[in-house]
């Protein structure tokens, strides 16, 4: 049943959020709540998240991201929703 209610969340994050382990807690994060995906910095400052599972535990992370772990600074979370592709077999930072 859980299945049907799979999803993909895309997320852009911006503020201080590079230089604070911000890929590390959300990989932690997201390992805990275990969903599959990546985490990765932008060139821009910014971090980038795809990470697929069950919606409920997708928006555990969400509310993770709008305040990332206690040094960063969050100003921005672009939230984009996404069919599940399937395609990865754990989370990981890229």
């Amino acid at each position: 049943m859980e299945a049907q209610n799979e999803q993909q969340l895309h997320a852009i994050i911006r503020g201080r959020v590079q230089g604070v382990n911000f890929r590390y807690y959300t990989m932690q994060t997201a390992r805990e709540l275990e969903l599959t995906g990546w985490v990765r910095n932008l060139i821009e400052g910014t971090v980038e998240v795809t990470a697929e599972g069950p919606r409920h535990r997708l928006e555990r992370l969400l509310r993770f991201l709008y305040t990332g772990p206690t040094n960063a600074r969050v100003e921005d979370v672009e939230v984009e929703w996404r069919s599940v592709t399937h395609e990865y077999d754990s989370f990981n930072i890229r």
